[in-house]
């Protein structure tokens, strides 16, 4: 397991489509650190965020994929981990997604 400050887990946080309709329900996504596991991840969420309390975390890594050549390599988008946070019915909203 990585030593891994709480600051140092979450990225920053993922604005789709998706990720917008889930606000409703209290479930927040980020791009986190590969290495965070989900007790880090949670632990941080509850760290950064004020009147928050986690019920749930999910993960999944994104692999890279491949993208047309540019000179002599072929080129690939970057590989990163997602993070899909549920939060308890009693704790207050993230402020950082209000207003989005």
């Amino acid at each position: 397991m990585p030593d891994l400050k709480y600051y140092d887990v979450i990225f920053k946080p993922l604005m789709t489509e998706k990720s917008m309709s889930l606000l409703e329900e209290q479930t927040y996504s980020f791009y986190v650190h590969p290495k965070a596991t989900k007790t880090q991840i949670k632990e941080a969420v509850e760290r950064l965020f004020n009147n928050v309390t986690v019920e749930k975390v999910n993960t999944m890594h994104t692999h890279p994929k491949r993208r047309q050549r540019r000179g002599a390599k072929p080129g690939q988008t970057v590989a990163r981990k997602k993070a899909i946070v549920k939060l308890t019915p009693g704790s207050s909203p993230i402020e950082y997604f209000e207003g989005i």
